[in-house]
């Protein structure tokens, strides 16, 4: 137990570290660029994240299992994986290039941004050291390497600015920032694990591990429309600059993301263990979940609401004053981002993943239709809305159509009663 808390420690801590460095570097640079080059960033980020489900093959859970339940055959599980994932990372950055070049035919900067981070998608094939160590229970290896060298690349990002950079060179800081991670991820793993060496590969293993991942490929590619559909039809519909605004609007309001996260794992465990002795408890347990998830993002969205242009003007300055409609809108988004959180441990605990994917698929076509709808006539706030209410499909709505989860949905129209938690602690 205590090297599970430890381990789970080291994951927060690199979450929060994460969130907050990487928060303040990202204004400096927004401020920077400007809103139409900090746009163009975005816009390459989120475009060549579509492609990311391909390059790791949804494989990450699926061999952590398997070295768990089969430590015997840890060799040819990651070593096929690692193989698998490098063919992934050459047909994510093939269709990348491709898919840029018939977007964005006459922007060469453009195609130039979106080719350098495509090219993170070659060396995907190091997560195996990822899968190593979290299969081991030892995440604070990776924890070090990741947060180490990205601290040294905040850095050099600062001395990119100061240098008067070009968005070119920030790009490619981002690139050289996972080659490190890549090259130091496999040197760790061989100093305190396995070498590269004892790694074999064989078709049969690719087969099975493919087998079990495939569902989890679709499910990455519906996340990743899901989450960064919006910024991309921006810049393909409005430009550029609307994308920097959007994009300065979302680095505020999904800081607070990690909060579900930190939560639901310290309290699902007991909601699991109350699982086996009541449903009633379970069921009561769940609900005050729900009520806590609803009160906290409240909490955070309603004075937002009223503070979005001044924390807007405060942190990216008066370029992006526009950002601040978009943020009083766009954080009401965190109420149902945080139920969707809590509400995915239990579709993992009913074994129900089929319908979380099929949630998330619902959620990710509800934002391309209402953005194909209200982004020409409303710019960034209509993706912010969009945003608002396809996670509000997913993350709510989308339960009362399936039998197995009409009663999550009933549980969580019932949560929204916050205040009766008040009344029970009275």
């Amino acid at each position: 137990m205590v090297k599970i808390v430890d381990n789970i420690g080291w994951l927060f801590f690199d979450k929060i570290l994460r969130m907050g460095v990487g928060l303040l570097v990202g204004v400096w640079v927004a401020r920077y660029l400007g809103p139409e080059q900090f746009g163009l960033l975005n816009f390459a980020i989120a475009f060549t994240g579509l492609f990311g489900a391909i390059a790791t093959l949804g494989l990450q859970g699926v061999v952590v299992r398997d070295i768990v339940q089969n430590p015997q055959g840890t060799q040819y599980t990651l070593g096929t994986a690692a193989i698998m994932q490098l063919a992934g990372g050459v047909v994510s950055f093939l269709l990348v290039v491709a898919a840029i070049g018939y977007f964005r035919p006459n922007d060469p900067l453009a195609r130039s941004v979106v080719a350098i981070l495509g090219a993170i998608m070659l060396f995907k094939a190091s997560e195996i050291a990822v899968y190593w160590f979290e299969s081991q229970v030892q995440s604070k290896y990776t924890v070090w390497v990741q947060n180490g060298v990205f601290l040294v690349f905040a850095a050099i990002k600062i001395i990119l600015i100061l240098q008067g950079a070009s968005l070119v060179a920030f790009a490619l800081a981002m690139l050289a920032e996972q080659i490190l991670v890549a090259l130091v991820l496999l040197l760790v793993m061989w100093r305190y694990g396995l070498s590269l060496s004892s790694l074999q590969a064989s078709a049969a293993r690719a087969k099975t591990l493919f087998k079990d991942s495939w569902p989890l490929v679709l499910s990455g590619i519906a996340v990743s429309l899901y989450m960064k559909i919006d910024q991309i039809m921006l810049g393909q519909m409005i430009g550029n600059e609307a994308v920097g605004i959007y994009s300065a609007a979302v680095r505020i309001s999904e800081v607070w993301y990690f909060i579900p996260m930190v939560v639901v794992a310290s309290v699902f465990p007991a909601i699991l263990e109350a699982k086996k002795r009541s449903e009633d408890e379970y069921h009561n347990k769940l609900l005050n979940l729900y009520k806590l998830m609803v009160a906290i993002g409240l909490a955070v969205a309603v004075p937002m609401t009223f503070l979005a242009e001044p924390i807007v003007v405060l942190l990216f300055g008066p370029a992006y004053v526009a950002a601040g409609a978009v943020l009083a809108i766009h954080v009401w988004a965190s109420v149902f981002v945080f139920l969707g959180v809590a509400s995915g441990k239990w579709f993992l605990a009913e074994n129900l993943q089929a319908l979380s994917l099929q949630r998330t698929a619902i959620g990710a076509a509800a934002n391309i239709a209402l953005n194909l709808l209200l982004i020409p006539k409303f710019g960034e706030v209509g993706a912010a809305v969009a945003t608002v209410i396809s996670y509000a499909i997913a993350g709510l709505f989308a339960d009362l159509f399936q039998a197995k989860t009409r009663s999550m949905f009933y549980m969580k129209i019932r949560s929204f009663q916050i205040f009766s938690i008040l009344e029970k602690n009275k």
